[in-house]
């Protein structure tokens, strides 16, 4: 059986064994709750509740600060104990708001839809927006915005985004394997708004289980097809997914609805039948925490706002001190100060591994060896954008097409000099964006 991919990428060891097989966990917070107003990409939330006020789970705190932003609600009752900057998971300040947990979990009244089906496209997109659902992979995009695309009768692919490519992660597989019917379900509502298209999902090969589970549970769905996926890092990423499941490409200056396809994450399907069928706001997402420093990796249903630590806690702690902790995965997460740090809908795990390989290796010079260029899923030339980099070239980065790398990071791993390219493109992408934006 032939399975569909793309060209370039690499084979990472994808350390999923320390935690695929663990069920997921709910889990209830203990303590306070802190929940930054940017959560996605686009404006701030704005604050709606004020210092000493009372909230329920389910409860609005922050409203959408314009189109291209998402509101917040509060995942548990208590009382709003200060609105003020807490340190993010990057290192930042954003200006969050703290609620005091009652422990009660008393919630709101829901409206739910009887019947999703007879709901117009406009009242789903509603729904969505209101539920403040977000592109919940990690790149934060108002899904109401995703859904509302200038010509919706061009729209001919939905992706469900099920490759979950990133080593170590195992949080959409449980998923798929416990909740398929509302991914299913999910993924139905969205094809209601797009009258031409077909639903896609894209399944890595390593998970032959969800695999065959959703083959069973679509196999009278003349709108949605199961596209099995090879294993290969970054198949996951927008443009890898949607020339593997369409063989349509797409580049910087395009987005996917450019050619007729709209990609959404696993997780954030399920959050919009939930929005859409129960009338429930985004407040919880599943958690992955493993890695070989953990004591009991497994994936936990978190109430956002929730710190990290308390998440670890959950997992049994450290069994031994790591040299280093991840926010995401280890290709494209980020390195972690400390755990005091509160997740949001964008995050997907906490990896904390025994050893620093990375910090360990030594940097050699470039052989030209053109490894980073087999290995780069958008053909370009890791190793001169990097030297421009160094030579902050912005002229000659740009006209060897810098701007296209998608950051995965597949020519860092595959480099044999352990030369750090992908930072360094990414270093001269931000600076060009910001030059950009002065202009």
């Amino acid at each position: 059986m032939g399975f569909m991919t793309f060209k370039g990428g690499v084979h990472p060891h994808d350390g999923k064994e320390f935690s695929k097989d663990k069920p997921i966990r709910e889990l209830l917070p203990k303590g306070e709750l802190v929940f930054p107003v940017s959560q996605h990409i686009g404006a701030p939330a704005s604050p709606v509740v004020a210092v000493g006020d009372t909230v329920l789970r389910g409860q609005k705190i922050a409203e959408a600060g314009g189109f291209v932003s998402a509101p917040i609600y509060s995942s548990v009752s208590g009382t709003v104990k200060a609105i003020q900057p807490r340190r993010g998971a990057v290192g930042d300040m954003v200006n969050s708001i703290i609620i005091e947990n009652d422990g009660e979990m008393k919630e709101v009244e829901y409206v739910p839809a009887e019947d999703a089906a007879v709901l117009s496209k406009e009242e789903i997109i509603g729904k969505v927006k209101e539920a403040g659902v977000v592109g919940m992979g990690g790149a934060g995009f108002p899904t109401h915005v995703k859904l509302s695309p200038k010509e919706p009768d061009k729209i001919e692919y939905i992706i469900a985004n099920c490759a979950e490519c990133e080593p170590y992660l195992t949080a959409d597989y449980r998923r798929m394997l416990e909740n398929p019917k509302e991914l299913i379900e999910g993924m139905r509502i969205v094809l209601q708004l797009f009258d031409h298209a077909k639903g896609l999902f894209g399944i890595e090969d390593n998970k032959p289980d969800c695999i065959a589970k959703m083959q069973e549970l679509t196999k009278d769905e003349p709108r949605m097809e199961v596209c099995p996926l090879k294993t290969k890092y970054p198949q996951g990423g927008e443009r890898q997914l949607i020339y593997a499941t369409t063989h349509r490409e797409i580049n910087s200056t395009m987005l996917p609805a450019d050619a007729g396809c709209i990609v959404d994450n696993v997780e954030t399907l399920i959050s919009i039948y939930k929005a859409v069928k129960l009338g429930k706001p985004v407040m919880n997402r599943i958690f992955t925490v493993t890695g070989d420093a953990v004591a009991e990796p497994g994936n936990f249903d978190i109430c956002l706002g929730m710190s990290y630590g308390e998440v670890l806690e959950a997992a049994g702690g450290f069994k031994v001190q790591p040299e280093k902790i991840i926010s995401g995965g280890p290709m494209m997460g980020f390195s972690m100060f400390g755990l005091d740090i509160p997740t949001t809908k964008t995050s997907s795990s906490l990896l904390c591994l025994a050893k620093d390989d990375v910090a360990a290796s030594e940097t050699t010079a470039c052989i030209n060896c053109g490894r980073c260029v087999s290995a780069c899923p958008e053909q370009i030339i890791p190793t001169r954008l990097a030297k421009m980099a160094g030579h902050g070239d912005m002229a000659g980065f740009e006209k060897w097409n810098g701007m296209e790398c998608i950051e995965c990071g597949s020519c860092s791993y595959i480099c044999p000099a352990k030369i750090p390219l992908a930072q360094s493109i990414r270093t001269m992408k931000k600076q060009i964006l910001a030059e950009r934006r002065k202009k």
